[in-house]
């Protein structure tokens, strides 16, 4: 995610650390060099001016906190107004007790509305506690209600079918009655598009929202589009209204104009982005995190939130204890590289942690690929084992693994690299777990030894 322009942002920030005394004229070069940055990446360009023109203010303005460095003075008057122009806040959601809460779905064909409408469903339904229906009033497209229909059957909510309306008015209130009468709380609605801005499109909105009355009308924008998606979102928001921003595909977008112009142009916040094609891949939008990311600060919190929402807690106490005892088998093996997999690929993993960790590491979409092939194979090999051969691997002789290597689809050789990988790793574990990163390091660290020689030294302190 912003992969291009966070590189140049870094390289900026880090020579600005490197000089000695920061003077006006150094001060000046960077932010040339930030506005060009910002530029090439399709941010408006009355936005990079008034960005640059307000960190450039916080730099050279009296205000210095004690603690910082003036390079690291400047670092923070970029985060700072990076942060504003994101948003400022993260932006929920705004519900009512009124039943049902509508919310309109619009935006151009093409920009993913259909399938981000499933996707909201899914996430309200399971972060909170709504219960939502949903309805395509895109009477024109081909299909494009049967779409709908599978996405919900796919994801587990309810979609109104009415196949015998054909008006997108009738359609609404079809689905607000429903939902009065069955008691769902949510309705989403999602309204036609089209390739481009019309009249005939704006009007129809405006009818369905006069008809409706929405609580939310959410504009979905393709971060891929650059500034056609802003254009598109201020031409949207002046005719009928908008009281929020859902970019999609922003994992494939390596430049960031739409999501750092969005906001500062039509005045609107982006409350969620899509950052995948599945189902479960939206995420709340929150300014300070993207942010940190595009400086190489990291994004530990939404990390940490994963993890949590991923990770089975008995699972991993079941873990610890086995491994305390020794007892990490290829089936432990093969349940963490299926809790590993369910956190997404590696690549979007190590881009949440700070830059500095892995010395600027990148993981490209290719090398992520492989990583994932890569896993998808070791499971498949531990897969075609008996459950004898996966609590213990020392039966594994050489006509057990020709067998490994037949029922996998590999050869023995990838087996026998699987099972020597599971060894390390058991290995590393168990030193961990004995001796700390001293039995790693041969003692001196955190183990029992390592400790009694620390209290020998700092006694042979004290007495000089």
């Amino acid at each position: 995610m912003f992969e291009a322009l966070s590189d140049k942002l870094r390289k900026v920030l880090k020579d600005l650390r490197g000089q000695g005394r920061l003077t006006e004229a150094h001060i000046e070069a960077a932010m040339r060099e930030i506005r060009i940055a910002l530029l090439e990446a399709d941010v408006n360009f009355k936005v990079v001016k008034s960005f640059i023109d307000r960190v450039k203010e916080k730099a050279l303005g009296q205000e210095v906190i004690g603690s910082l460095s003036p390079a690291q003075q400047v670092v923070k008057a970029v985060h700072d107004e990076m942060v504003e122009m994101l948003g400022g806040t993260s932006t929920q959601l705004l519900f009512t007790r009124r039943t049902p809460n509508v919310v309109m779905i619009v935006g151009l064909q093409g920009s993913g509305k259909t399938t981000t409408t499933g996707k909201l469903a899914k996430l309200l339904a399971e972060t909170q506690n709504r219960r939502p229906l949903l309805v395509s009033v895109d009477v024109y497209r081909p299909a494009a209600r049967e779409q709908l229909s599978i996405i919900a059957k796919a994801i587990g909510q309810p979609a109104l079918q009415a196949p015998q309306l054909n008006d997108p008015l009738e359609l609404c209130r079809e689905a607000v009655r429903e939902c009065q009468l069955t008691g769902y709380d949510t309705l989403l609605i999602d309204t036609a598009g089209r390739l481009h801005v019309d009249e005939e499109l704006m009007h129809e909105l405006q009818q369905i929202k006069q008809e409706t009355q929405p609580v939310e009308v959410l504009f979905i924008a393709d971060s891929m589009t650059g500034q056609d998606a802003v254009r598109s979102a201020q031409e949207f928001h002046d005719q009928v209204g908008l009281t929020g921003v859902i970019l999609t595909k922003m994992d494939g977008d390596t430049r960031g104009g739409a999501a750092l112009s969005i906001k500062e142009v039509t005045g609107q916040p982006i409350k969620f982005i899509g950052v995948g094609e599945k189902y479960d891949a939206l995420e709340q939008f929150y300014p300070d995190r993207i942010a940190q990311r595009i400086l190489g600060m990291g994004d530990v919190l939404t990390l940490i939130e994963k993890v949590q929402a991923e990770v089975d807690e008995e699972k991993a106490l079941e873990l610890q204890k086995k491994l305390a005892q020794n007892q990490f088998t290829l089936e432990d093996f093969r349940d963490q590289l299926k809790q590993v997999k369910k956190l997404g690929s590696l690549g979007k993993l190590i881009d949440m942690l700070p830059s500095g960790l892995f010395g600027g590491l990148r993981i490209t979409p290719e090398q992520s690929a492989e990583m994932e092939d890569k896993l998808k194979l070791t499971e498949a090999v531990i897969n075609s084992m008996t459950l004898q051969e996966r609590s213990n691997h020392a039966i594994l002789n050489a006509s057990r693994r020709k067998r490994v290597a037949r029922g996998s689809g590999t050869s023995v050789a990838e087996v026998n690299k699987v099972i020597g990988e599971y060894e390390d790793m058991r290995k590393m574990m168990r030193m961990m777990t004995s001796g700390g990163l001293g039995g790693m390091m041969g003692g001196g660290g955190l183990g029992s030894g390592g400790r009694r020689k620390a209290t020998k030294r700092r006694k042979k302190k004290k007495k000089r």
